[in-house]
């Protein structure tokens, strides 16, 4: 017998069941194809369009030729639908409790080199006792747009995310703060208070993915009628270690990233105070009730939180 898709409905009401039709009709972009893929004959799948289109008041496909192709506003709607029609699966279908021990799957995780260098060894040890037939793939975070997400390229955004997408779930996962950092012997090390006038006076290695030569330390310089010399740029921290390590220049990292300690690398205290920076992780809503997304976002915090963050090196005796 065939199975129905369209149900009694209106507009102050609408049924569901047109947006899974409509969710196949624009993926497979063909009648005959949808109609395959919800299991319905081609003239149910046909009168299906035809209620599409008057709701829509928009043809969607159209002939061309042998085939169909979309209009604009099917265009448009192309974008929304799929995160839509999985939303409305999600709900509707039971939630089934998983195990762990036996989830067999890939997780692709975008992050920058200096969180992957800090973090990844906790994560992955805490997956391959947990799941041991999980898969993590770290992606550079080069690239900050959200429809990576959107897209379902992956899972999880994990950075410092100055402006989101109303769209998307975030996740605090931790605060960070900036401090200098210098060679071992630097001369800022024997001073037991570094004025803003002395910090500003060094060369300085300024940490920018795009590239940037100045950043919000060079705005609370100014304020005080101060500037500083910026030297070189690189686009991350462990980066900026390497160059402070071997030369007279300081750097602003991430407090955490020196929590194990860097051979050779000296932290003080800035003489200017900046804002805290906080580490969320990002994801897309069709994600949020998937039980082993949840698992992986919990590994993820915990984690993140396993890693202490020492007190400021002692200033050496003048």
């Amino acid at each position: 017998m065939e199975r129905h898709v369209l149900a009694s409905g209106s507009m102050a009401d609408p049924d569901l069941n047109l947006l899974i039709a409509l969710d196949a009709l624009l993926s497979e972009g063909s009648v005959v194809k949808a109609a395959r893929r919800l299991g319905l004959s081609e003239s149910a799948m046909s009168r299906t369009l035809a209620r599409l289109r008057e709701v829509t008041g928009d043809p969607l496909l159209v002939r061309a030729g042998r085939g169909l192709v979309p209009t604009p506003r099917a265009v448009q709607l192309r974008e929304r639908v799929p995160g839509l029609a999985e939303e409305v699966r999600a709900v509707l279908r039971p939630a089934e409790a998983i195990d762990i021990a036996r989830l067999e799957r890939g997780f692709t995780l975008r992050a920058s080199e200096s969180f992957i260098e800090v973090y990844a060894a906790r994560l992955v040890g805490r997956v391959a006792a947990e799941a041991p037939g999980v898969l993590l793939r770290f992606a550079p975070r080069g690239n900050r747009d959200a429809q990576a997400l959107r897209d379902g390229l992956i899972d999880l955004d994990i950075g410092v995310h100055s402006e989101t997408t109303p769209e998307l779930k975030v996740q605090s996962l931790l605060r960070d703060r900036l401090v200098a950092a210098v060679r071992e012997d630097h001369p800022l090390t024997r001073l037991e208070t570094v004025t803003p006038e002395q910090y500003a006076a060094c060369g300085h290695v300024l940490t920018s993915r795009r590239g940037l030569v100045r950043d919000r330390m060079d705005e609370a310089l100014a304020a005080l009628g101060l500037a500083r010399k910026v030297v070189a740029v690189v686009p991350s921290f462990p980066a900026a270690l390497a160059i402070v390590r071997a030369s007279d220049l300081t750097a602003l990292v991430s407090e955490r990233q020196l929590a194990a300690g860097v051979a050779g690398v000296r932290t003080l205290p800035l003489p200017i105070a900046l804002d805290e920076v906080v580490v969320t992780q990002m994801w897309h809503p069709r994600q949020d009730a998937d039980p082993a997304h949840r698992w992986l976002r919990g590994v993820v915090l915990a984690a993140c939180r396993e890693v202490a963050v020492p007190p400021y090196d002692l200033p050496s005796a003048s």
